[in-house]
């Protein structure tokens, strides 16, 4: 079954705030950006519970590998489909990006997959989102990447997915201030910082985690 068919299933199920857009069965050319709603970054609560619910899913599908395999102290391998063919390059360097920045959580693109990307127009740009039912998703939007650098979105988006909110207000160095220092920002990588956050969130198979301590919100 393809992608486009999950997303379609999906999309009467959503329970977080966001729900699955829609596109085009062809995914066109990244359309010029028009729309002014990708240049103010400031989040909400909204913004800040649907990122949860988002990554609360993505624990509780490598929870149930986990618990069906016997080997819960294994290091963890976060599984991704991708079914967005523009934003492919910016994805397996993201992919490339994460897994030389952290040690106790490695994804790798496959089947039986824990979340997915996908793409398309969306007047909230990209963000991470739930079905509610233990699959979460990336959405990556075409104006949004052609305002701001689109290896730094896919590669931010993929931060929620490993547990890291947003922080609008901190630097370029921050991989999770997103658009906040604006679109001269092209920094696609982590900071000691949010590695550190993450090698903890992930630590000896999920042991230690505490989402709680994550997703503390920003002033």
């Amino acid at each position: 079954m393809s992608h486009r068919r999950i997303l379609t299933s999906l999309a009467g199920l959503a329970a977080a705030a966001l729900a699955v857009p829609a596109y085009a069965a062809a995914a066109p050319a990244p359309e010029p950006a028009q729309a002014s709603h990708v240049s103010t970054y400031t989040g909400s609560p909204q913004d800040q519970a649907a990122t949860k619910a988002f990554y609360d899913a993505v624990m509780r599908s490598v929870k149930a590998k986990q618990a069906k395999s016997g080997n819960k102290l294994a290091a963890v391998t976060l599984t991704y489909a991708v079914d967005a063919p523009t934003f492919a390059s910016q994805i397996a360097s993201s992919t490339s990006i994460w897994n030389s920045s952290v040690s106790n959580v490695t994804l790798v693109e496959g089947s039986n997959y824990d979340f997915y990307y996908t793409e398309g127009n969306d007047p909230r740009g990209s963000y991470a989102s739930t079905d509610g039912h233990g699959s979460g998703y990336v959405f990556l939007d075409y104006a949004q990447a052609q305002q701001y650098d689109p290896l730094r979105i896919t590669a931010h988006e993929t931060g929620h997915v490993l547990g890291l909110p947003d922080h609008y207000s901190g630097p370029c160095s921050e991989l999770m201030s997103g658009g906040g220092p604006g679109p001269s920002c092209t920094n696609p990588n982590p900071d000691a910082n949010e590695r550190a956050q993450v090698n903890s969130l992930w630590a000896n198979g999920l042991t230690t985690l505490n989402s709680k301590a994550a997703f503390h919100t920003s002033k």
